[in-house]
């Protein structure tokens, strides 16, 4: 995927940076008007770059307000299965949008990486990911297979008779983005993999079981069940952490008033 990053502010551009530092293939353009890295390409007019764009790369990440970006995207809309993913982020970096061409284009998974570059929410609207109600945590020890993953995320639900379609996210922590065997199970499973902030698992006032190994290896409380549970929205924790072949694994569900 290569990936076109616009900003109008100098809060974007330190955003811009995060993801052209952890993304392949990214192109940073800033505004004339802010001062901007010397790998970046300047632009008057998000518009004119918008038209430019949109058919040479598949994925437009605008640190923009929405509206802005809507109005850039406007003209060149087509159809969902040509249009490039579009994702928008606030200039604060709290959330990664998912803004057009979120299933078939790809829009939501680069929303998730996105946010997991930024530690920013990704935001999801498709109707069949927004109606899973399923989030997984997941610890492992380094260099773990990623069939062991697989096969302790798909047995942990099996047991519970909950199904494996009905999981919106995997998540773990941050310290482990680069585990190999977790992106590959992801890929596998075919559920977006998001990240969570170690001090976000630090600062939580939810309750979750402690554990020390994970003290002592990675400095946290426990990783599995905060995970789940912080990743999503409304979330109680439906199974405790269960440990399978050095692979611990929790699954929280999330309330909605639609389900009610």
């Amino acid at each position: 995927m290569t990936i076109a990053v616009m900003t109008l502010s100098e809060q974007g551009v330190r955003l811009a940076k995060f993801l052209a530092q952890s993304l392949p293939e990214v192109a940073v353009y800033v505004h004339q008007s802010v001062a901007a890295p010397q790998e970046a390409t300047l632009f008057s007019s998000i518009s004119d770059l918008t038209a430019q764009m949109f058919h040479q790369v598949t994925g437009l990440v605008y640190i923009a307000p929405c509206g802005v970006a809507v109005r850039a995207v406007a003209p060149h809309v087509r159809h969902k299965t040509t249009d490039p993913a579009v994702v928008v982020v606030d200039a604060g970096g709290r959330w990664a949008v998912s803004l057009l061409s979120g299933h078939e284009g790809g829009a939501n998974d680069l929303a998730v990486a996105v946010g997991n570059c930024l530690g920013a929410e990704p935001v999801i609207t498709t109707t069949t990911e927004a109606v899973k109600r399923f989030i997984v945590g997941i610890g492992c020890r380094r260099g773990v297979d990623a069939r062991k993953i697989v096969d302790a995320v798909t047995s942990t639900l099996s047991d519970a008779d909950l199904d494996v379609a009905q999981v919106r996210l995997l998540c773990s922590v941050d310290l482990k983005r680069n585990e190999q065997g977790l992106l590959d199970a992801a890929r596998i499973l075919g559920i977006p993999l998001r990240f969570l902030g170690s001090n976000e698992i630090r600062e939580s006032p939810r309750t979750f079981q402690s554990s020390q190994f994970v003290e002592e290896q990675v400095n946290l409380p426990a990783v599995a069940e905060p995970c789940a549970l912080l990743a999503g929205r409304r979330t109680k924790l439906l199974i405790p952490r269960r440990i399978c072949n050095g692979v611990t694994v929790a699954v929280a569900e999330e309330n909605s008033l639609s389900w009610e």
